[in-house]
């Protein structure tokens, strides 16, 4: 498995889980062993200059935190794109660390159908509007190359406009819309045949008193003999054995039951962070 994340230019600098994920990047634990980050530069937030949006040059300098290599690479020309994505791709898998690819290039029509970027931009969008197409400008070449003929390149175009056209109007023909096939994994038995969840009463999950009892004392106790436990966190195990002993609880206590109820039925419990080790909560 690869990860790729796809990111725009202002949110990569301006989101803060961008930067927390970074530092996410090689915890134990937590590590994907590298994720390709791909950034869709198109040099402008919604309506936002990058010089009123960041304070450094790059939207990318953010994963100078964690020393990614960045590739900053022009989008008008596919074959260094390539190249650059190929590096990216074997610098992930050789050192299993992130790596960045800055995509360079322009938005050719305002961020939604509401947006006229020639209000907030008019000397950019005025340069953009004279720029070759991408694909135009790459079809050329390659025909002026010989490697493709003109009539190959309106044929292939004339096939992605065809799957496209008929992907449409299957689509007029679904009356039915399928949750569960948008669902990355759809639970079994949740959604009715048709695609409607089906109705949303749980079924009982109360246990008996005899077990909470026994997850209590448990969680009261030290499971090694003659093992030195700190003065302070003996105290709580002994109010904590009381509670128990008197049919009360607090959300520690109630907490613990909740996960040893789960832990009985043989359902694995993962709990992580600095607060979950010291038993904070």
């Amino acid at each position: 498995v690869m990860s790729i994340l796809l990111h725009g230019d202002a949110a990569f600098a301006g989101q803060g889980v961008v930067y927390e994920t970074f530092h996410l990047s090689d915890l134990p634990s937590y590590t994907t062993n590298g994720t390709i980050h791909v950034v869709v530069n198109n040099q402008i937030g919604f309506t936002t200059d990058p010089r009123m949006a960041r304070s450094s040059p790059y939207p990318t300098d953010v994963a100078r935190v964690v020393n990614a290599p960045i590739f900053h690479v022009n989008a008008d020309d596919p074959e260094a794109v390539m190249y650059v994505c190929n590096v990216a791709a074997e610098w992930r898998n050789t050192y299993n660390k992130d790596v960045v690819v800055d995509l360079v290039c322009y938005r050719r029509r305002g961020h939604n159908e509401m947006d006229e970027p020639m209000f907030t931009q008019p000397l950019m969008y005025k340069q953009i509007h004279k720029q070759v197409p991408v694909l135009k400008k790459y079809a050329d070449k390659l025909i002026a190359d010989g490697t493709v003929t003109l009539q190959e390149f309106e044929e292939e175009i004339a096939k992605y406009d065809r799957i496209c056209e008929e992907a449409y109007t299957r689509s007029k023909d679904n009356k039915i819309l399928h949750i569960k096939h948008w669902l990355d994994s759809p639970w079994p038995g949740f959604f009715t045949v048709d695609g409607e969840p089906k109705s949303m009463s749980c079924p009982p999950t109360g246990i008996s008193e005899e077990l909470l009892t026994h997850i209590g004392n448990v969680a009261s106790s030290v499971p090694v003999k003659d093992f030195k436990i700190h003065s302070g966190l003996s105290r709580i195990l002994k109010a904590r054995a009381e509670m128990t002993k008197n049919r009360v609880v607090d959300w520690a206590l109630a907490e613990y039951m909740a996960f040893g109820s789960v832990l009985k039925e043989g359902i694995h419990v993962r709990l992580s962070g600095q607060d979950v080790e010291r038993g904070t909560f």
